[in-house]
């Protein structure tokens, strides 16, 4: 019989009380979340004060998702590589760093690259945290009660960036949110020198042996992708040398990574990983429900600001109403899926319904005479509904063996936080164009 230890967290000091030491890593959480290379809800400010392309502001956004989604594969060897607070301080150092640069360089490869490795070590320090506290949050390890509460902060703090960065540039300027960042990420950094300390629950894990090629032409395809995507109409699609260029190099590097993947030993993600079902199928699903609400990208900013008239803050102020549905889907999914054990299909089902209800909303009843009102209800299903989708394809994954489950979450992240959203806004905004032409 093994002895059930009060849960606790070594890694701190002992004159950090026990029950306020999960809170403490909750709030570095938090600031982590809030961090990042750029901030897209003040793309307009960017654009006009870096002179780019609002397309290369939110190319450098989706590679920020892109190093993120790359970072699981490798999670817990960098857990058990580094301390706690060797890898909170080199994340924060890393990302106050990731800042600066994207405060002042008009440069759009070294933006995109800066980006890049901001998602990394943004997801590098969330998840040095978040796995510090899962035993608090389930001792039964519970992953559909731990991935409620990871979509309640992920999402609750996207959602509060995006306020805080339109209300800080609306009355300020937009660098101010970047350095509104680097001072928590600052306080961050002192609070970790004064409450932990160098604890190890086990031997150093080296990281040899790891894929770095792999995951280098991993992050190339995804970026060419979402290049294609996102410079799509800007270029005119095919008709261009860019979008050729960039299509061919796609093509080529997925090839040749596959190609080493089906003979090295260790690759960067197993060909293996692929073969299961969960985890194709929720990759084809999530490209789906991104084109299905592909709308909040494109249709619903259109709407609101060049038919409606609405200024920036009218249009960040309907946050609050996708706060509240991510909120009231996280609880849904906690009583129903976490604790209930309600279906899989049961659950995607009730999603589904949602997405299907916002979209008949948005397609069939707005009009340029409706008040601002009528947009809370579609809005409000759209969150509900994504979040629950979340928790519930992320749970799925605990099928998946754990030596490709890691690979698994990376495989899923590609679409749901990098590819979908870009791949989404791109077919839907070609076919309207399209069919503007034709009419």
């Amino acid at each position: 019989m093994h002895e059930n230890k009060p849960f606790s967290i070594p890694a701190m000091r002992d004159f950090v009380p026990e029950k306020l030491r999960p809170w403490i890593i909750i709030l570095i959480v938090i600031v982590f979340q809030f961090s990042g290379g750029i901030y897209l809800a003040a793309v307009s400010e960017m654009v006009g004060s870096l002179a780019l392309l609002q397309e290369d502001i939110m190319m450098a956004g989706y590679a920020s998702m892109v190093g993120m989604a790359l970072t699981f594969t490798i999670m817990f060897r960098l857990k058990f590589r580094f301390a706690s607070k060797t890898s909170l301080i080199i994340c924060c150092v890393a990302i106050i760093c990731c800042n600066l640069i994207c405060i002042y360089t008009q440069s759009v490869p070294l933006l995109i690259i800066t980006c890049f490795f901001a998602g990394i070590f943004r997801m590098w320090g969330t998840f040095e945290c978040n796995s510090t506290i899962q035993l608090w949050l389930t001792p039964q390890r519970d992953l559909s009660i731990f991935f409620c509460y990871i979509y309640l902060l992920v999402q609750c703090c996207i959602q509060l960036s995006g306020l805080i960065t339109v209300y800080t540039s609306f009355w300020a300027k937009w660098e101010y949110m970047h350095w509104l960042v680097i001072g928590l990420l600052g306080i961050t950094m002192l609070v970790t020198m004064i409450l932990f300390r160098n604890y190890r629950s086990m031997h150093k894990l080296p990281l040899y042996g790891i894929d770095w090629l792999g995951g280098l032409m991993w992050g190339l395809t995804l970026l060419c992708i979402i290049f294609i995507c996102v410079y799509g109409e800007h270029y005119d699609w095919y008709q261009s040398w860019q979008i050729r260029i960039a299509t061919i190099f796609c093509v080529i590097i997925l090839l040749l990574n596959i190609w080493r993947a089906s003979f090295i030993r260790h690759p960067f993600i197993s060909l293996k990983t692929w073969s299961y079902k969960i985890v194709y199928m929720t990759f084809l699903l999530y490209i789906v429900i991104n084109i299905l609400l592909a709308p909040s990208h494109l249709l619903e900013h259109i709407y609101m600001n060049s038919i409606l008239k609405y200024d920036s803050l009218n249009i960040i102020s309907l946050n609050w109403i996708v706060l509240l549905g991510t909120i009231s889907g996280s609880i849904f999914c906690y009583l129903t899926f976490a604790r209930k054990k309600w279906k899989y299909k049961t659950m995607s089902v009730i999603a589904f319904v949602a997405i299907t209800g916002y979209l008949i909303y948005f397609y069939f009843t707005i009009d340029y005479n409706l008040p601002k009102e009528t947009l809370l209800i579609p809005i409000f299903l759209r969150s509900f509904a994504y979040v629950i989708i979340a928790i519930i394809f992320l749970t799925s994954l605990s099928k998946v063996p754990f030596q490709y489950f890691f690979q698994a979450i990376s495989i899923q992240g590609f679409v749901s936080a990098s590819l979908g959203g870009a791949l989404g806004s791109a077919i839907l905004g070609h076919f309207l164009n399209f069919t503007m032409k034709k009419i």
